[in-house]
């Protein structure tokens, strides 16, 4: 399938192209040839000491010039590149990165699909299979969670046991590496500056953190009316919905009065991608077996 959007374009690549060719073969065209006598020096000057003589284009090098435009127009006819003309060997980037994908399956399928019918906890204590979960991780993890899956802000740390919207469950981590997970705080704009830090204060009481008294007793009343819905009554957030305990000194986003007040003006969407599909069942299962064990208190090395 052509990326052209409409016919359009097709033809104005190949006129572009084939005018950019006719120029090219007008340009050796007229410089093979010279008018005078050869060996001539011209009458015009630069600088008032520089001339030149009237010689022809060295013959090697307007054969070089030629070998060049039929290397391109033979390269044109093979392979894609004149408009939507796929080329006659029939090469695309896509079938090309499909063939490898396949060669490296053939090779590398059989590592991973020895771990396929073994439980996660048995796949966790194979020293390989987790040197395996390690390099996966480094791959496609790392980015997000750091390279010691300590996590960073807006990405949870994987080596604790405080999960989000689940147990924590080799379960429960398959399907998040599998479906992907939206986490998502609603916004309260309607508190505006002060309600949204008396509401902070309140929160920063129930973890424990130096806060304002006044503020925080004010925003008990705040909260009760908007937080309790997921976060609960006492704070300690609701596994089913995903709200976090807000009663210990865990904060993804961090626990500052700026950042809380941001968070409750503006909310949190937050997504981790799905890599089911990419990474296939064999992979994703050892993958699951590796941050099941970095939950536990297993390396990341």
């Amino acid at each position: 399938m052509a990326d052209f959007v409409s016919p359009f374009w097709d033809l104005y690549v190949k006129v572009l192209i084939a005018l950019s060719f006719a120029f090219c073969i007008w340009i050796i065209a007229a410089n093979s040839k010279i008018s005078g006598r050869v060996g001539e020096l011209q009458p015009h000057s630069w600088d008032e000491n520089l001339q030149e003589w009237n010689n022809p284009l060295p013959r090697w090098w307007v054969y070089l010039f030629w070998a060049t435009l039929i290397f391109a127009i033979l390269y044109l006819m093979i392979y894609p590149g004149f408009g939507a003309f796929k080329g006659f060997a029939g090469w695309s980037s896509v079938g090309q990165w499909e063939r490898e994908m396949q060669q490296a399956e053939a090779k590398y399928g059989p590592l991973f699909a020895k771990y396929r019918n073994m439980d996660v906890k048995a796949v966790a204590a194979d020293k390989d299979a987790m040197a395996m979960g390690g390099r996966l991780f480094q791959t496609y993890c790392m980015q997000c969670h750091g390279a010691d899956a300590r996590g960073a802000k807006g990405f949870p740390n994987l080596t604790d046991n405080d999960w989000l919207g689940g147990d924590g469950s080799p379960e429960y981590i398959r399907s998040v590496i599998q479906a992907g997970r939206m986490g998502v705080m609603t916004p309260f704009p309607h508190l505006g500056q002060e309600g949204a830090k008396d509401v902070a204060h309140f929160v920063r009481a129930l973890a424990g953190l130096q806060h304002d008294a006044a503020r925080a007793q004010r925003g008990r009343a705040i909260f009760a009316e908007n937080c309790v819905a997921c976060h609960g009554p006492d704070g300690k957030g609701m596994t089913a919905v995903g709200a976090p305990n807000l009663t210990d000194n865990i904060w993804l986003y961090g626990s500052s009065e700026q950042q809380i007040v941001q968070n409750v003006l503006n909310g949190i969407q937050n997504r981790m991608p799905a890599f089911g599909e990419f990474l296939g069942a064999d992979k994703v299962h050892i993958l699951t077996a590796y941050v099941w064990n970095l939950s536990r208190g297993g390396s990341s090395r």
